[in-house]
């Protein structure tokens, strides 16, 4: 996925890939996670980039079953923004369906590459990719 930083569009990877982390569940999440897939939106009040956000991540996961869009208030959970690295937002985790990271992307997405992204997350058959920012 592709994402923004300081304004301009960034398609660099992470380098994340090395670090790893316990799925996340419904306890982390607030909300069930998909069975295929999840879409993680860490989002903040005034984050007008989030409002866009929400309605791709809510169109892509509509399109397909078993995938759930869920939103988190980065504001109000402070510990998990920290624990997953969470700096600005609009913030996306792509989970595959047992939880793991698959794909992470700051800034708004374009819908091509969320539907690229859960692509990877549902065919990868459980194997973790990489993540980008």
């Amino acid at each position: 996925m592709r994402g923004h930083e300081g304004g301009r569009q960034s398609g660099r990877e992470s380098g994340r890939e090395g670090r790893r982390r316990a799925p996340l569940g419904s306890a982390e999440l607030g909300a069930e996670p998909g069975e295929r897939a999840s879409l993680v939106q860490f989002s903040s009040a005034f984050c007008q980039p989030c409002r866009a956000t929400r309605r791709i991540l809510a169109e892509v996961a509509d399109m397909v079953d078993g995938v759930a869009h869920i939103e988190i208030d980065a504001e109000r959970n402070l510990d998990l923004v920290r624990s997953l690295g969470v700096e600005k937002t609009p913030t996306v985790f792509v989970l595959d369906g047992a939880g793991r990271i698959v794909r992470r992307g700051v800034g708004m997405p374009r819908k091509a590459d969320v539907i690229a992204a859960l692509g990877a997350a549902v065919g990868a058959g459980g194997t973790p990719a990489h993540e980008t920012t």
